[in-house]
């Protein structure tokens, strides 16, 4: 079973993808900021990151920057924010992002961009 990672400060956001993911049948563990993930990744594997920006001690952007210049396992990651301008997005793909998406996700467009970088299907 695939293992995803939520990090994102809001409760309803983790909780929300939580159930889409879990319906869908991943495994999924929650992170509330960027230093809460560093410590999850560090102790277990996952194949796969959703990021949100905004978030208290470390952001989505210093997590990523952390996770992809350190000698950590490299998973793809897909960020998604209420950020919705050009540079934000600029800036998410070079900390390292995979994907960009601007919230509110529709659970379809959720689980199909997580299948595409997992993998599971072509796009």
């Amino acid at each position: 079973m695939k293992r995803i990672l939520i990090i994102d400060d809001a409760a309803t956001v983790r909780l929300y993808h939580r159930q889409i993911l879990e319906a869908a049948n991943f495994a999924v563990e929650e992170a509330m900021n960027g230093i809460e993930a560093l410590e999850k990744v560090l102790q277990s594997s996952f194949d796969l990151y959703l990021v949100d920006i905004n978030m208290p001690k470390l952001d989505g952007y210093g997590f990523l920057r952390e996770l992809r210049s350190g000698d950590l396992p490299q998973v793809p990651a897909i960020m998604i924010s209420t950020e919705a301008q050009p540079a934000d997005e600029q800036r998410a793909y070079a900390a390292g992002a995979n994907l960009y998406v601007i919230k509110p996700v529709k659970p379809d467009q959720l689980l199909a961009q997580v299948r595409v970088l997992l993998g599971e299907v072509a796009q």
